[in-house]
């Protein structure tokens, strides 16, 4: 869009300017301290001069970090595989620096990224994220053991194109992690509470990567709390039908009351239907009935089909290019759309 020089520029202008709703505008004026106050207020509302808004618009795509959880109550739908394959077409399709932070204890994730045999090495020295929620149930007279930077995993991915993706890496002691952290104290002044030890320990980090996708355990327990903790949106992966859809309302209810316990908008940006087989009747069902009930978060155009190339990627084999790993036909250019569509779900939602 073009202004004339000094033209002022209301609320739906920003909004065209930076290809988002205008509500999402409204809440960056709420939320950010930095966003450019207005000039007058108008009875048709505020406005505000073209030159601090484009300085502004530019600084925060440069400057945000967009954090994402991926999350469903039931295991084998999909999800690890969804998340790892946006951060590998995040850096390899679309140039973005991505944090992978695995917190499910069936360390998957962290396997296809660096192999099992890796990962047994770092779990064998402590240098996964189970030390660090071990670190909050130690005695106070124990030193903490959980080491950011050795349990960083730097350039991971089997695939060679794909440069930009970093780690942090699960742990099977995660198991038994979890109701033990329900019992922590939280410490003077509520300073230590359990849903904001992963907060603390990354908080360094975040600003290095445009994306921080975590995949969460199949629960909504303290892990998982942590997780959004730190998290601006969230995604669910699905299978279409009865039993993988059927908490989806539980998680919605449960991420808003967390969101307002503490303070922050964690936005719903959709669901991704996984492992779809077209013509089964259940399937088909199931999908129309999620795309006309207007409680549920919005599906993503892209849905990915039951596929031999989406199970073969869930193994650590080293590769060349992302179209060698998810295939030459139609996968492809599925898993890039999907992704293209999450960037611009995710940066119209802050």
């Amino acid at each position: 869009m073009d202004f004339p020089e000094g033209q002022l520029v209301g609320l739906a202008e920003i909004a065209q300017m930076a290809n988002v709703g205008r509500t999402v505008v409204a809440n960056w004026r709420v939320r950010d301290l930095k966003f450019p106050r207005p000039v007058a207020e108008l009875r048709s509302g505020p406005v505000f001069r073209l030159d601090q808004i484009e300085r502004y618009l530019a600084r925060r795509r440069k400057n945000m970090t967009y954090i994402v959880s991926t999350i469903n109550l039931k295991g084998g739908v999909g999800k690890t595989t969804t998340t790892v394959a946006l951060a590998e077409f995040l850096s390899g399709e679309f140039g973005r620096k991505v944090l992978v932070v695995d917190l499910d204890p069936q360390t998957n994730a962290t396997t296809i990224l660096i192999s099992e045999n890796r990962w047994s090495k770092l779990n064998d020295k402590g240098h996964t994220l189970a030390t660090l929620f071990h670190d909050a149930l130690r005695p106070d007279n124990e030193p903490e053991k959980f080491d950011l930077k050795a349990t960083l995993q730097k350039g991971v991915s089997p695939v060679s194109a794909v440069g930009t993706v970093d780690l942090l890496p699960s742990s099977l002691d995660l198991i038994d992690v979890q109701d033990r952290l329900a019992t922590m104290p939280s410490g003077r002044f509520y300073a230590s509470r359990p849903v904001d030890l992963l907060h603390k320990a990354v908080r360094p980090l975040l600003p290095n990567y445009d994306y921080v996708l975590i995949d969460c355990p199949p629960n909504l327990g303290i892990v998982t709390l942590n997780g959004l903790r730190i998290s601006n949106g969230y995604i669910i992966p699905t299978i279409p039908d009865v039993l993988s859809t059927y908490g989806i309302p539980q998680i919605q209810s449960r991420v808003a009351d967390f969101a307002r316990d503490i303070g922050e908008d964690i936005v719903e940006l959709g669901i991704v239907v996984t492992k779809y087989r077209t013509g089964t009747t259940v399937h088909e069902n199931t999908l129309a009935r999620m795309k006309t009930d207007s409680t549920l978060p919005e599906l993503f155009d892209e849905m990915v089909p039951e596929a031999n190339q989406v199970a073969s990627a869930a193994e650590h084999v080293a590769v060349s290019t992302l179209r060698q790993k998810y295939g030459y036909a139609g996968m492809f250019p599925l898993l890039r759309n999907l992704t293209e569509e999450f960037i611009k779900r995710a940066e119209a939602s802050l």
